[in-house]
Protein backbone atom coordinates (compact mmCIF):
# COMPACT_ATOMS: atom_id res chain seq x y z
CA UNK A 1 0.00 0.00 0.00
CA UNK A 2 1.10 3.72 -0.75
CA UNK A 3 2.67 5.62 2.01
CA UNK A 4 0.47 8.64 2.94
CA UNK A 5 2.30 12.04 1.20
CA UNK A 6 3.18 15.02 3.01
CA UNK A 7 -0.07 16.89 1.26
CA UNK A 8 -2.47 14.15 3.14
CA UNK A 9 -0.98 16.10 6.41
CA UNK A 10 -0.41 19.34 5.56
CA UNK A 11 -4.22 20.25 5.45
CA UNK A 12 -6.31 21.53 8.87
CA UNK A 13 -5.63 19.75 11.95
CA UNK A 14 -9.27 18.36 12.38
CA UNK A 15 -9.16 17.19 8.81
CA UNK A 16 -6.35 15.10 9.02
CA UNK A 17 -7.30 13.58 12.65
CA UNK A 18 -10.77 12.59 11.04
CA UNK A 19 -9.14 11.03 8.15
CA UNK A 20 -6.91 9.51 9.80
CA UNK A 21 -9.08 7.01 10.97
CA UNK A 22 -8.89 3.88 9.62
CA UNK A 23 -5.41 4.37 8.10
CA UNK A 24 -2.72 2.00 9.12
CA UNK A 25 0.42 2.95 10.87
CA UNK A 26 3.27 1.21 10.72
CA UNK A 27 6.46 0.92 12.29
CA UNK A 28 9.51 -1.30 10.37
CA UNK A 29 12.27 -1.79 13.05
CA UNK A 30 14.68 -4.78 13.48
CA UNK A 31 13.78 -6.54 10.33
CA UNK A 32 10.46 -6.56 11.79
CA UNK A 33 6.82 -5.00 10.49
CA UNK A 34 4.52 -3.55 13.18
CA UNK A 35 1.38 -1.86 11.66
CA UNK A 36 -2.15 -1.70 12.93
CA UNK A 37 -5.51 0.17 11.71
CA UNK A 38 -6.26 3.78 13.52
CA UNK A 39 -8.80 3.67 15.88
CA UNK A 40 -8.42 6.77 17.76
CA UNK A 41 -7.40 10.23 17.15
CA UNK A 42 -7.11 13.94 19.14
CA UNK A 43 -6.59 17.32 17.64
CA UNK A 44 -4.41 19.53 18.52
CA UNK A 45 -4.34 22.98 17.07
CA UNK A 46 -2.17 26.31 17.20
CA UNK A 47 -0.95 28.65 20.19
CA UNK A 48 -4.45 29.62 21.17
CA UNK A 49 -5.22 25.80 21.85
CA UNK A 50 -4.87 25.90 26.07
CA UNK A 51 -4.41 21.89 25.90
CA UNK A 52 -1.38 22.21 22.88
CA UNK A 53 2.41 22.10 23.88
CA UNK A 54 2.37 24.77 21.18
CA UNK A 55 0.73 27.54 23.97
CA UNK A 56 3.85 28.53 25.61
CA UNK A 57 5.13 29.40 21.87
CA UNK A 58 8.26 27.53 20.31
CA UNK A 59 10.58 25.49 23.00
CA UNK A 60 12.75 23.08 22.30
CA UNK A 61 9.78 20.66 23.23
CA UNK A 62 7.32 21.68 20.52
CA UNK A 63 9.33 22.91 17.85
CA UNK A 64 8.53 20.07 15.88
CA UNK A 65 5.08 21.14 15.89
CA UNK A 66 5.78 24.19 14.24
CA UNK A 67 8.08 22.15 11.01
CA UNK A 68 7.10 20.89 8.18
CA UNK A 69 3.70 18.19 7.70
CA UNK A 70 4.38 14.85 7.98
CA UNK A 71 6.76 14.28 10.69
CA UNK A 72 6.57 12.28 14.06
CA UNK A 73 6.45 14.68 17.63
CA UNK A 74 7.40 12.25 20.04
CA UNK A 75 7.16 13.16 24.00
CA UNK A 76 7.66 11.54 27.24
CA UNK A 77 4.98 11.94 30.00
CA UNK A 78 3.99 11.38 33.29
CA UNK A 79 7.47 10.52 33.50
CA UNK A 80 6.67 7.01 32.03
CA UNK A 81 5.26 7.33 28.96
CA UNK A 82 6.06 7.98 25.25
CA UNK A 83 3.47 9.35 22.78
CA UNK A 84 3.44 9.77 19.16
CA UNK A 85 1.64 12.49 17.34
CA UNK A 86 1.55 13.85 13.48
CA UNK A 87 2.79 17.29 12.97
CA UNK A 88 -0.20 18.52 10.39
CA UNK A 89 -0.76 21.91 8.69
CA UNK A 90 1.77 24.22 6.92
CA UNK A 91 5.32 25.36 8.32
CA UNK A 92 5.42 27.55 11.20
CA UNK A 93 1.49 26.68 12.16
CA UNK A 94 1.98 24.26 15.40
CA UNK A 95 -0.47 21.68 14.69
CA UNK A 96 -0.33 17.69 15.44
CA UNK A 97 -2.45 14.69 15.87
CA UNK A 98 -2.23 12.45 18.59
CA UNK A 99 -2.32 8.71 17.30
CA UNK A 100 -4.33 7.46 20.67
CA UNK A 101 -5.12 3.77 19.50
CA UNK A 102 -4.68 1.22 16.89
CA UNK A 103 -6.14 -1.99 16.04
CA UNK A 104 -3.29 -4.43 15.61
CA UNK A 105 -2.71 -6.49 11.93
CA UNK A 106 0.96 -7.11 12.01
CA UNK A 107 3.60 -8.17 14.45
CA UNK A 108 1.59 -8.89 17.41
CA UNK A 109 4.12 -11.49 18.95
CA UNK A 110 6.03 -8.54 19.09
CA UNK A 111 3.82 -6.15 20.33
CA UNK A 112 2.76 -8.45 23.15
CA UNK A 113 6.53 -9.69 23.94
CA UNK A 114 6.54 -5.49 24.74
CA UNK A 115 3.05 -5.42 26.16
CA UNK A 116 2.89 -8.83 28.46
CA UNK A 117 2.08 -12.42 26.93
CA UNK A 118 -1.40 -12.60 28.61
CA UNK A 119 -2.73 -8.48 27.07
CA UNK A 120 -5.32 -9.69 24.70
CA UNK A 121 -4.69 -8.48 20.76
CA UNK A 122 -7.37 -5.74 21.69
CA UNK A 123 -5.45 -4.03 24.59
CA UNK A 124 -2.00 -4.32 23.13
CA UNK A 125 -2.23 -0.57 21.76
CA UNK A 126 -6.04 0.90 22.93
CA UNK A 127 -4.34 3.76 24.45
CA UNK A 128 -1.51 6.22 23.22
CA UNK A 129 1.03 5.34 26.43
CA UNK A 130 0.48 1.60 25.13
CA UNK A 131 0.83 2.07 21.86
CA UNK A 132 4.06 3.46 22.19
CA UNK A 133 5.51 0.83 24.14
CA UNK A 134 3.65 -1.75 21.83
CA UNK A 135 5.16 -0.09 18.67
CA UNK A 136 8.71 0.28 20.07
CA UNK A 137 8.31 4.53 20.06
CA UNK A 138 10.83 6.55 21.60
CA UNK A 139 12.81 9.74 21.45
CA UNK A 140 14.68 7.90 19.08
CA UNK A 141 11.75 9.11 16.39
CA UNK A 142 11.25 12.66 17.61
CA UNK A 143 11.35 14.39 13.65
CA UNK A 144 10.91 11.58 12.29
CA UNK A 145 9.87 12.05 8.38
CA UNK A 146 7.08 9.76 7.92
CA UNK A 147 6.98 11.03 4.28
CA UNK A 148 10.24 10.65 3.00
CA UNK A 149 11.41 7.64 0.99
CA UNK A 150 12.81 5.13 3.23
CA UNK A 151 10.96 6.19 6.29
CA UNK A 152 11.07 3.22 8.69
CA UNK A 153 7.93 4.94 10.64
CA UNK A 154 4.48 5.83 8.43
CA UNK A 155 0.79 5.56 7.22
CA UNK A 156 -0.11 3.74 4.85
CA UNK A 157 -3.10 4.67 2.57
CA UNK A 158 -6.23 2.38 3.39
CA UNK A 159 -9.94 2.92 2.10
CA UNK A 160 -11.28 5.71 3.43
CA UNK A 161 -14.05 5.61 6.46
CA UNK A 162 -17.54 6.91 5.96
CA UNK A 163 -18.25 9.59 8.31
CA UNK A 164 -20.94 8.29 9.61
CA UNK A 165 -18.70 5.42 11.49
CA UNK A 166 -16.53 8.67 13.30
CA UNK A 167 -17.38 9.40 16.69
CA UNK A 168 -16.27 12.97 17.90
CA UNK A 169 -16.09 13.63 21.46
CA UNK A 170 -14.19 15.34 24.35
CA UNK A 171 -9.71 15.01 24.14
CA UNK A 172 -8.76 12.85 27.03
CA UNK A 173 -6.89 13.67 30.26
CA UNK A 174 -7.09 17.50 30.22
CA UNK A 175 -7.15 17.75 33.80
CA UNK A 176 -5.78 21.04 34.14
CA UNK A 177 -7.07 22.87 30.85
CA UNK A 178 -9.60 25.38 31.09
CA UNK A 179 -12.60 25.73 29.51
CA UNK A 180 -13.45 26.25 26.08
CA UNK A 181 -10.59 24.04 25.64
CA UNK A 182 -11.13 21.30 27.74
CA UNK A 183 -14.36 20.27 26.18
CA UNK A 184 -13.52 20.95 22.47
CA UNK A 185 -14.42 17.45 20.43
CA UNK A 186 -11.35 17.16 19.30
CA UNK A 187 -11.04 13.32 19.92
CA UNK A 188 -12.39 11.40 16.54
CA UNK A 189 -12.42 7.25 17.50
CA UNK A 190 -14.47 4.75 15.06
CA UNK A 191 -17.58 3.93 16.18
CA UNK A 192 -17.90 0.28 17.66
CA UNK A 193 -21.18 -0.69 17.31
Amino acid sequence: MPHLPRRFFDRPTLRVARELLGQRLVHQSAGARLAGLITETEAYIGQTDLASHARFGRTPRSAIMFGPPGHAYVYFTYGMHWMLNIVTEGEGFPGAVLIRAIQPVDGIEIMQARRGPRVPPAQLADGPAKLAQAFGIDRALNGHDLCASGAVLFVERRPAVSASAIRPGPRVGLYHTPEPWKSKPWRFSLDKT
